[in-house]
This record gives C-alpha cells, structure tokens and sequence, in this order.
C-alpha cells in the first residue's frame, strides 16, 4: 500500500534533479572562440570589410564584431591580422572516391569497393585542407561516398560536409553505364537499381532506390561524356520523358537534380525536364542559355576537368582513343562557353569534378572563372553563397553571418586582388573546429 507515494517521491525527485542540471550554466559552459581577421569577405553583400572579430560558439557563429573585439569568457584565440577571412568554400561537383591516374580504366577489375573507400579518406582530408569545408557528391560506383560521408558526421575521419548523390542516373550504354566497354559476359545488363534506367517507370524505381540508400541528391547523365568508354560526348542519351520522371520523383523526396550535360539537346532537355542544375555545359548554345534564364536553372561549369582531360588526352596512352578524341574536343571549349554564360546572365556555381584532377587542387578553378570574364567577387560568391542556394542549405552555409555554421577559412593577402591565393589556405575552420 505504500508503493505509489514510494514510487512519486522516486519520481519527483528525479524531475527536481533533472531540471536543476538544465538551469545551472556552470554545468555546460560555452565553447566561444575568436578569430581576429585582417579583413573578412561579406559574401552576401560581396563586399571586402575591414578588420572584425568572428565570435564562435560551438559549431555556430555567434556574431560578427568589426575591429578587434576581446571576449572574455572565449576558450581560444586566433589572431590572423594579415590574413582575410571568408566563408568556407563549396565545390558542387566532385568525385571524392575516385582520382584518374594511369591505371583507372584497369583499377575497376583489380580494386575492391574497400579500396576505393580508403583511398577516399585521403581524398576527403586533402579537401578540407584546401579549404572547402562543403562539397556535393556527384556520383561513385558502389555508394562509398555514403559511407564516406558518414563517417565525416561521426568523426571517425576528417572531411568536408559531404552531399552526396550516390550512384549516377542514366541510359544503358549512357554516360552512367559503368558497364561501358567491358567484355559482353561482364557487362550484363544493369538495372534502376544499379541508376540505369530506360522508361520514366525505371526512373521512378531508380530515385526512390537512392532515397533507400541514403543519398542526399539525385545526379543524371541525359548526355554523352568524356570519361566513359563510349564514342559521344554531346548526344542525348535520356528522354525528356525519363528526365521528368527523375525530377519528379527527386523532388517528392526533397532531392535536387544535377544534370551532366555536354551536348546542346541534351542540355535543352534536362532544363525542359526541370533539373536544378547542368554540369559542364559545354556546348550549351544561345537557346539553352535563354532557356536556363527563363527556368532558374544552375550552371556548374567545371572548366578544370575540361582543361585536365584535355591535357592528359595528349599524353600517349593515357586514355583509350575514343576518350582521348572526345577529351581533345571538349577541353578548348568549355571555358569560352562558362564566359558566354556569365555575360548571358546565368546562374552560375563553382564546381569542380574533383578526381578528374587531383583532389586538393580544386581552387585553381578560380583562376581559369576569372580568365573567362568573371570578376574575383563572383567567383568566390560562386562558391560560397551561390552554391550554398544551389545545394537548398544557404540558411546554414555561404557566408560568415549569425547562426550560421562556423565555416572559417583565411588566406594571406586579398584574394580579391589575386584569386590564385586562395590555392594556399593557411586556416580552417568547420563547424567550430580548426583543422588547419
């Protein structure tokens, strides 16, 4: 008979324990640092301020102080007086699992799923290190860049914030077909589960496949490419049909829709279709552009991949002939088309196709954007607050402002005057946490 008033003394002393820990600040104090910058790019107002003080609280920005501000309750101190500081940096388009070299076209047969994914580790660290703390994903063969991806959340390994699109969307034989040029009993027959699709009733099953899997973004190939074992790069290579389908779906479950896209019909599509963004765009003509105007649609231009291809392609032997013919005719081209773009008023964001290249040299993009008539403000807006839009996260990333993330970079001198200094990041900070 005496068990309830036993029990409710129980059970109100422990509701009198537990509010007391939440009221006491003593039991949690902030983690506020400081960072004393030279001069800090505003990149929503795109302007170049002067000396100011970032107070960061845990994983979030406090307030932005200008001049040199002291706090006194801050843990840790960073004085960067002749550095600038700015947000840190979104690459929209890269590969994280993979880097082409000599043997990729005989890697796939010898390398297992486990050795891509180790190797990406070092691919994610050398990111974070050249100061882009946000990338977006944007295809691997075996979802290791989910499990890469997770891992980063966990802390397990270093890296930037990883969206991820999974595995690509494509046509048989497609720019997605990782079958493409293997011998007949090999290549098989890949399905919407392996992101071949060949009907809007396959692009529905694909989608949802990559929901099931965890991917974060949704990545199509409605165009040849360069890279892949096939003769095109510019044919169509998904119906308009099909690529409605994709979005569709995509947007039923919060995706956003990347399209690579070299040849001009293929881009055409892909707009019409409604995907968020193309990637590359090489021969993307006054029509697409018109076109990606009057939809919203992004650009990622990725004028290093072009360039690097092209460069490898005249190395003998590097590539298969048909990937070295395609490359050849890409790589001249891409940067003129990212120019005309940008005078034609399209959106543009910085991406990169990192692992066509080395990873970690994604910031030389910034000087071939700016050889191709875009201003250094632009550029680095490109790759803070306009791909924050592009990636749907512009209220956590893009900008040094309050309660966003605290994503800090700083470079020696001003990036403005010259934006080949942003390829020598001497501090890193994401989410609160310095890694460089």
């Amino acid at each position: 008979m005496r068990l309830l008033p036993i029990a409710v003394a129980i059970a109100s002393t422990l509701t009198v324990c537990t509010h007391a820990a939440e009221a006491d600040p003593a039991a949690a104090p902030p983690d506020i640092k400081t960072i004393h910058c030279g001069h800090l790019i505003d990149t929503d107002a795109g302007k170049l301020l002067g000396e100011s003080t970032i107070v960061v609280e845990g994983a979030r920005i406090r307030e932005v102080r200008p001049g040199r501000a002291d706090v006194a309750n801050a843990k840790q101190r960073f004085d960067l007086p002749a550095s600038t500081c700015l947000p840190g940096l979104i690459d929209s388009h890269v590969h994280l699992t993979m880097e082409f070299g000599p043997t990729t076209y005989s890697d796939k047969f010898r390398l297992n799923p486990a050795d891509f994914a180790i190797r990406s580790t070092v691919y994610a660290k050398r990111t974070l290190d050249a100061g882009f703390t946000t990338v977006r994903n944007l295809a691997d063969n075996d979802d290791d860049s989910i499990a890469l991806r997770n891992a980063i959340n966990a802390g397990i390994v270093p890296g930037p914030r990883i969206f991820t699109a999974g595995r690509a969307i494509g046509s048989t034989g497609g720019h997605a077909d990782f079958t493409d040029g293997y011998r007949k009993d090999l290549a098989g027959d890949p399905g919407p589960k392996d992101g071949i699709v060949n009907s809007p009733e396959d692009a529905w099953k694909a989608v949802r496949q990559h929901y099931k899997d965890g991917a974060d973004a949704i990545k199509i190939m409605p165009s040849g490419g360069v890279l892949d074992e096939s003769n095109s790069v510019d044919n169509a290579q998904m119906t308009i049909e099909e690529i409605k389908a994709v979005v569709a779906a995509a947007h039923d479950y919060g995706f956003t829709v990347a399209a690579h896209a070299h040849g001009a019909e293929g881009i055409r599509r892909a707009i019409v279709g409604g995907v968020d963004s193309i990637e590359h765009g090489t021969y993307m003509d006054d029509a697409d552009m018109k076109l990606a105007k009057e939809h919203g649609t992004w650009l990622v231009p990725t004028i290093i991949a072009g360039k690097t291809a092209e460069e490898q392609a005249k190395i003998p032997g590097r590539y298969p002939p048909q990937v070295a013919a395609k490359a050849l005719l890409v790589g001249p081209i891409i940067q003129a088309t990212a120019g005309k773009a940008y005078k034609a008023g399209v959106k543009i964001a910085f991406g990169t196709d990192a692992g066509v290249y080395p990873h970690g040299q994604n910031a030389r993009e910034f000087k071939y954007m700016v050889e191709a008539g875009m201003p250094p403000m632009f550029v680095i807006q490109a790759a803070t607050t306009h791909a924050a839009q592009l990636l749907k996260h512009e209220k956590d990333l893009g900008s040094i402002a309050p309660g966003k993330f605290a994503d800090v970079i700083a470079v020696d001198g001003n990036p403005i005057d010259d934006v080949a200094l942003l390829q020598k990041i001497g501090f890193v900070m994401k989410a609160g946490v310095v890694y460089k």
